[in-house]
Formats: C-alpha cells, sequence, structure tokens
C-alpha cells in the first residue's frame, strides 16, 4: 500500500461515500473511472511541458486516447503485469460491450477497455503509482513520447 493520502479515500471522506468492495465492479464500472484516470494523466504530462492554446493541447493529447494506442500499451503490458492486474484485465477485455469505438476494430476496442478497468481498479485501490509506472513502461515500450 502506498503511503501518504489515498486520493479515492479523501473524496470518499469529503463526500460521504460508503468504501465499495470494488472486487465486485463490473469491469465497465471500472474501465468507466480508469478511462478517465488515462485521461487525466495523459492532459497532465501535456499540460506541464507548456502553456498552450486548448486547441493544441487536445491535439497534442488525443492521439494518446485512441483505442488503437491504448491497444498497443495493452499489449506490452501483458508481460509487465502481477497475477491480480492479469484477472483484472482478462475481465476487462472479456466485458459485454454495448458500444463500440468510431474508428476501432473489436479488438482494439476490448483491448483499451481492458487497459481502462485496471487502471480503474488499480486507482480506485489506492495504487495510483502503479497506474503511473505501468502507464510510463507501456509508452516507453510502444516507442511513445508525450
Amino acid at each position: 500500500m502506498e503511503e501518504g493520502v489515498r486520493f479515492p479515500d479523501s473524496i470518499r471522506e469529503s463526500f460521504d461515500c460508503k468504501e465499495q468492495d470494488i472486487r465486485n465492479f463490473s469491469p465497465l464500472t471500472l474501465a468507466y473511472i480508469g478511462d478517465c484516470v488515462y485521461e487525466l494523466i495523459i492532459r497532465t504530462v501535456v499540460v506541464e511541458k507548456g502553456n498552450k492554446s486548448p486547441q493544441k493541447l487536445h491535439r497534442e493529447a488525443s492521439g494518446f486516447s485512441k483505442a488503437g494506442t491504448q491497444s498497443d500499451i495493452y499489449k506490452v503490458l501483458l508481460e509487465e503485469v502481477s497475477e491480480e492486474e492479469a484477472d483484472v484485465l482478462k475481465r476487462g477485455r472479456n466485458a459485454r460491450f454495448h458500444t463500440k469505438a468510431k474508428n476501432a476494430s473489436l479488438t482494439e476496442y476490448k483491448n483499451a477497455t481492458a487497459l481502462e478497468a485496471l487502471f480503474g481498479y488499480l486507482y480506485l485501490t489506492g495504487r495510483t503509482k502503479r497506474v503511473l509506472e505501468l502507464l510510463k513502461t507501456g509508452l516507453e515500450k510502444c516507442g511513445l513520447s508525450i
């Protein structure tokens, strides 16, 4: 467990939310929050690299949020994850989808959803350092830099 304040715990306390057993959350619920976590990290890095117009910031960040990019990251991280994390990825990849990305294959969409589910799971369990470590490793192994 990480030292210091866990961000999800702070949110729960501030808004008087009851702690949930996230192991019972659907993979799509985990992907819902994981998508936001992923996007927040990418946008934070882009903003930290310099003050630019929102259009330029969006252009820089948008390529990282595509299902194809997330699918590539998913593939290279399969060798990096623990057994627990692999189980979350598997659940995320096997989720029943009601929608499909406009510009992605079904395989890319499933892989991207699995990655988002993992990031959501790690975030909700207070393991944001692990999310950062995995994302950085994934980007590096895919030859991508923000």
